[in-house]
C-alpha cells in the first residue's frame, strides 16, 4: 500500500526548480534592458517636440510682420553666426529670409532652423518654412 502511494505522489525536483529560476531571471534581464531605451527615446522625443514648438513660435511672430519690417530683410537673422537660445535648453534658433524669383517675386521665403542636442546624442536640426506675401 505504501509503494502505491509513493508512485502517485509527484513533485518538482530541485534541478527543475533551478532551471525555471534561470529561465525567469534571463527573461527579467531582457525586459529590464527595455526601460533605459524607452527613457532615452522619450527624452529625444521631448527635445524634438520642444524644438518644433520653438521654430513654430518664430514663424508665428514673423507672419504678423509687414513686408518692409526690418525682421524680414533678406539674409540670416540674427546676422552672422548669432543664434537665439531657448532658456534652460540646448535649442538654438535662427532664420533665413530669401526673395523669390519672378513670377513669385511678391513672396519672401522664411526658413526657421532650430538645432538641439540631447545628453549623449548628436546634434539634430529642425527646419520650418513659411512664405510672406507683399
Amino acid at each position: 500500500m505504501r509503494a502505491a502511494r509513493l508512485d502517485s505522489e509527484r513533485g518538482v525536483t530541485l534541478v527543475e526548480l533551478l532551471i525555471t529560476l534561470l529561465v525567469l531571471s534571463i527573461g527579467l534581464l531582457a525586459v529590464s534592458q527595455l526601460f533605459p531605451a524607452g527613457t532615452r527615446n522619450q527624452e529625444r522625443d521631448a527635445m524634438l517636440t520642444e524644438s518644433i514648438h520653438f521654430a513654430q513660435e518664430k514663424v508665428e511672430q514673423l507672419q504678423g510682420k509687414v513686408w518692409a519690417d526690418s525682421a524680414l530683410t533678406l539674409g540670416r537673422h540674427p546676422t552672422g553666426t548669432g543664434v537665439e537660445t531657448l532658456a534652460g535648453t540646448s535649442c538654438q534658433r535662427w532664420y533665413q529670409v530669401d526673395a523669390m524669383a519672378a513670377p513669385l517675386d511678391n513672396l519672401k521665403k522664411i526658413t526657421v532652423t532650430v538645432q538641439y542636442q540631447g545628453a549623449g546624442q548628436p546634434a539634430r536640426t529642425v527646419s520650418t518654412v513659411t512664405y510672406i506675401r507683399r
